[in-house]
């Protein structure tokens, strides 16, 4: 079972209230409720591929409605081969149903115009959130490389409704256009988790949170240990370079004839060859400082270019 549809399955076991359940199924109607002709009945068709999803919608419409609607099972014959699963209701008692939930359109073919009352209560919102989710929703496993949540509608009026409803909450969602429709996604990890906290997908919400922050801490240790390798190669690179310069100085003219302070430190990286500018400085009492040390190695530079000059002449 994949993330988006464990989420589903947690978000339909919720108890709510008679209240937060009809905004619920407006958000479901609202994205995926459709009028169709069967046979030669009028029907409003509800669909998705998710089984969770679809016992909810059936238990909540018989719930509140004391309605029974129908349910049949068909397998997609594109791509994927899933079940689709689809509740239907007769044209009448779907009209009485949209009714009572306040939808102010008219019935015709195809899909619900966007005319539904929007919630005004907190945990309304909430409900009418997680309706759109369970009807449209999906969002990559925490583990995936990047962080999406999106919302799927196919009406621009309701993707607006959308997009303002979960803005109220700072979620910083944005919207775009997908082919028939347009989607309402999130892309930030601590947004979608701000959201599945919303609608109320705790478990899911603490599987996310777990694996992203060892996502973070794994991705926190990688670049330190680049840093690490970056600077050991740095000082390796230094400390050759060193050795390559002190070691033509002496072949030339011998670490003997230097000035006291050079020879010094000529000697010091011949024993330690290893050893970085500050390691050196505690191999010398530190008397002397890094910057120190620096000065001094470009002295023997400069020392054995001359020598390299006049050897070229």
């Amino acid at each position: 079972m994949s993330f988006a549809a464990e989420t589903k399955k947690e978000l339909t076991n919720i108890s709510q209230d008679a209240c937060c359940a009809q905004n619920e199924l407006r958000a479901i109607l609202a994205i995926s409720g459709v009028f169709r002709s069967v046979g030669e009945r009028r029907q409003l068709v509800v669909e998705t591929e998710n089984v969770a999803t679809a016992r909810r919608i059936y238990t909540e419409l018989k719930a509140q409605f004391d309605t029974r609607p129908e349910v049949f099972v068909q397998k997609k014959m594109r791509l994927k081969k899933n079940n689709v699963y689809a509740i239907r209701l007769p044209a009448s008692h779907a009209e009485s149903v949209l009714s009572k939930l306040g939808w102010r359109g008219n019935v015709q073919e195809g899909s619900l115009e966007p005319v539904w009352p929007l919630p005004d209560d907190d945990c309304c919102k909430r409900a009418f959130l997680r309706g759109a989710f369970l009807a449209g929703g999906s969002v990559n496993a925490p583990g995936s490389p990047s962080y999406h949540l999106e919302i799927y509608v196919t009406e621009v009026v309701f993707a607006e409704q959308l997009l303002a409803m979960m803005n109220a909450y700072e979620l910083h969602a944005r919207k775009t256009n997908r082919k028939k429709g347009y989607i309402v996604y999130l892309k930030e990890g601590e947004k979608i988790v701000d959201f599945l906290n919303l609608i109320g997908a705790v478990q899911a919400l603490l599987k996310f949170e777990d694996t992203r922050i060892l996502k973070g801490m794994r991705n926190q240790v990688n670049r330190l240990v680049n840093c690490e390798t970056a600077n050991m190669n740095k000082t390796i690179a230094a400390a050759v370079r060193q050795l390559e310069t002190i070691r033509y100085v002496d072949h030339r003219m011998g670490i003997a004839q230097l000035p006291d302070h050079l020879r010094e430190i000529a000697e010091a990286r011949l024993r330690y060859p290893e050893a970085n500018l500050q390691e050196l400085c505690q191999r010398l009492g530190n008397r002397v400082s890094k910057s120190g040390l620096n000065h001094r190695f470009r002295k023997l530079e400069d020392i054995a270019n001359q020598l390299r000059g006049n050897r070229s002449t």
